[in-house]
């Protein structure tokens, strides 16, 4: 290596990237840089914001923090050109440069334009600006809720055309028609004016005028924004908007219920003219009584007419008058007849009857209430007496049973009993623990794991030895070769003796010696 090469001083990785940090924010304290905007996918789960600037030919990383995010008027969006003002600074975590952005804005009017029909579509395509949301606005609101600046001349443009068409009561609602925030001071007013209970301390309005001056494109630009257009939409109180002049169109116009060409227009969709109510009122009240008139001449005329047709009171009740008096000729002569008839009937019938002929009816009546007396007391022990042999047939085959049920559960528990002394015994012939009463122990490791042969056991080995009546610790010694004894000579096969049978040339012993 070079002499002049090593006597250059070493940088920790570190160091170099906080001298790289300090030298671009050195040279590039503030840059104002235009580029599309790629990558966009909304806040992290931290609220900063991460994308890339990007022309035909390099990538610059950006990064809006949380804060700021908050205040940026402009809302960055995939494949919108935008002018990003900012400081350079480096990321040493992945060795790159980046722009920290301040404050964003459209590169320019038809980037606006762009933006704004793009947005259009979109809320237009979620039904937002359908007729058939709209409300009717009332004929005459006793109160009216206008959101807008409590400076500005649009409010005295108002109040000065409702005082001369038809005072009402206003509620001004102030908010800032420009701006940063005011679209989100715009958007809570509607929600608030919709929020008020109905007869509460204030006032809830029958009518919302949303109204600001004229302007350009990015002055109007709160009234374009997504937040206010959905608060008019959702609007439950018929909502007029008068922003900028008759040929100033933003999206709040779709979305209110009517749009007014200027605030001044706005007060006159909202209230009719008084004077003009009143002649129109007293129009018609005049009329109406004409009408009255003269339709009370005409029945007057009609009931004349009738009165003259109709025959006199004598003439209608002559021929009922001589009918009364025919009748009341008649009725003593009738009244006679009938109380004759009625009277003979009666004495006929009396005839009929006497006491000794009631008497008789009474006694035959008795005979058969007794005789009815005295089967009923017949049924009712005959009743109770098939009642109480049923209830003893039943009580004798209750016992019966119960009995038999014992029996059954004895032998059933015996028959248990005996399977489980069985099942205990062939466990017990089954234990290594039979194996260890008959004087054999069982050798086990320190893991407890049995040991079968000598070979698994080391020299110095923890043992733990199992005896019938129970367990000894030992250590292994040191192993050695185990003698065996020799085996004896393999006998050769024998077969089976015959009963009977001696010595013969199958080489078999003798019982005898």
């Amino acid at each position: 290596m070079p002499e002049s090469k090593a006597n250059v001083a070493e940088f920790t990785v570190s160091e170099l990237s906080a001298a790289l940090k300090r030298t671009v924010e050195d040279a590039y304290g503030f840059v104002r840089v235009r580029g599309e905007v790629s990558g966009y996918k909304g806040p992290s789960p931290s609220g900063h914001v991460y994308f890339r600037l990007k022309d035909d030919k390099a990538v610059l990383e950006s990064v809006i923090w949380k804060g700021v995010f908050g205040r940026i008027r402009f809302r960055p969006e995939e494949g919108m050109e935008v002018i990003a003002s900012g400081k350079l600074t480096t990321f040493a975590g992945s060795s790159k440069y980046q722009i920290v952005i301040d404050s964003l804005e459209p590169a320019g009017v038809g980037a606006l334009m762009a933006l704004l029909e793009e947005r259009k579509r979109k809320l237009a395509a979620e039904g937002l600006f359908d007729e058939a949301r709209k409300q009717l606005l009332p004929f005459l609101p006793e109160v009216i809720g206008v959101v807008t600046s409590p400076t500005g001349a649009v409010i005295r443009d108002i109040l000065h055309r409702l005082a001369d068409r038809f005072p009402r009561h206003v509620i001004v609602w102030p908010v800032k028609v420009q701006g940063e925030g005011s679209a989100e001071q715009v958007a809570a007013a509607i929600r608030g004016f919709n929020a008020l209970p109905e007869g509460g301390r204030i006032r809830r309005p029958d009518l919302i005028i949303v109204a600001r001056g004229g302007g350009s494109l990015e002055d109007l630009w709160s009234f374009n924004e997504e937040i206010v257009v959905r608060a008019a939409a959702d609007s439950l109180i018929p909502l007029i908007s008068a922003v900028g002049h008759e040929t100033d169109v933003t999206l709040i116009d779709f979305a209110s219920d009517r749009r007014a060409p200027t605030p001044t227009a706005a007060a006159e969709m909202a209230v009719p003219v008084r004077a003009e109510l009143i002649a129109e009122v007293m129009s018609k009240a005049r009329r109406a009584l004409a009408s009255w008139q003269r339709a009370q001449d005409h029945r007057r005329t009609e009931l004349r007419a009738a009165a003259r047709a109709l025959p006199s009171g004598v003439e209608l009740l002559a021929d009922p008058r001589q009918r009364l008096d025919r009748c009341a000729d008649r009725l003593p002569r009738a009244l006679r007849a009938n109380a004759q008839l009625h009277h003979t009937q009666y004495s006929r019938i009396a005839g009929r009857l006497s006491p000794r002929l009631l008497q008789t009816a009474v006694e035959r009546r008795r005979e058969r209430l007794d005789t009815i007396n005295a089967r009923l007391a017949t049924a009712l022990k005959a009743y109770r007496d098939n009642r109480l042999s049923l209830v003893v047939r039943q009580r004798d085959r209750v016992t019966t049973l119960g009995d038999r049920a014992r029996r059954a559960v004895g032998n059933l528990l015996a028959a248990r009993a005996s399977r489980a002394e069985r099942a205990g015994q062939l466990l017990a012939a089954f234990s290594y623990r039979g194996v260890l009463s008959r004087g054999f122990a069982l050798v086990r490791d320190e893991a407890g794991h049995p040991l079968r042969a000598a070979a698994a056991v080391q020299p110095g080995m923890a043992l733990d030895i199992e005896f019938a009546d129970g367990r000894v610790g030992a250590t292994a010694g040191t192993s050695h070769t185990p003698t065996r004894e020799p085996a004896p000579a393999t006998a050769p096969p024998q077969t089976p003796r015959r009963k009977g049978g001696g010595s013969g040339g199958s080489g078999q012993g003798s019982l005898f010696g």
